[in-house]
């Protein structure tokens, strides 16, 4: 089944499943490399957070990059990694926000309650991130369907070559 044939619904399903896929994996760095850094340093709880946050970010435009959205637009690399690490930084203030106000807020610092808000982030983050990657970061290339191609404007269509007719056969001259 080729990819322009399937509906809106399974791409999007699929997108979703794949940005999924990659955000766990995410997930699973973010969790244990702040784990570790709690558990293992003097670092103050939400600067060990941030540095996990990064670490996964790394590991994110690895993934979406080259799984999630392996098809998308490769042409502007710089611009990007720039709106990359932009939406991702404003990711990392949703998800740091969330567990800086638990606890400096609140009092919330058991290993714990650290967890259930940084889960609580990441989740808020994610719908963020998921919306704004595939929004501005990994555009989608146009597609090439033929379907597409007929709804286009006919202001644009003089400027696609138009195929040239066939001249007409000559008649044929007599020579006295």
């Amino acid at each position: 089944m080729e990819r322009g044939s399937e509906g809106p619904f399974k791409r999007l399903a699929r997108e979703v499943a794949k940005f999924g896929a990659v955000g766990v994996v995410g997930t699973v760095v973010n969790f244990a490399v702040s784990n570790l850094l709690w558990h293992l340093t003097s670092l103050q709880a939400v600067r060990a957070n941030v540095i996990a946050t990064i670490v996964a970010i790394a590991c994110n435009y690895i993934g979406f990059r080259y799984f999630t959205y392996r098809d998308r637009d490769k042409s502007a690399r710089t611009k990007e990694l720039t709106l990359f690490l932009a939406f991702s930084l404003v990711g990392l203030v949703i998800e740091n926000g969330i567990l800086f106000a638990a606890i400096y807020g609140f009092g919330w610092d058991s290993s714990l309650q650290r967890n259930v808000f940084k889960v609580l982030g990441i989740g808020i983050a994610t719908l963020f991130r998921f919306w704004s990657y595939r929004s501005w970061v990994f555009k989608a290339l146009p597609a090439e369907d033929e379907e597409e191609e007929a709804e286009a404007p006919v202001a644009e269509s003089f400027l696609k070559p138009q195929p040239q007719p066939e001249p007409l056969p000559r008649p044929k001259q007599h020579v006295s």
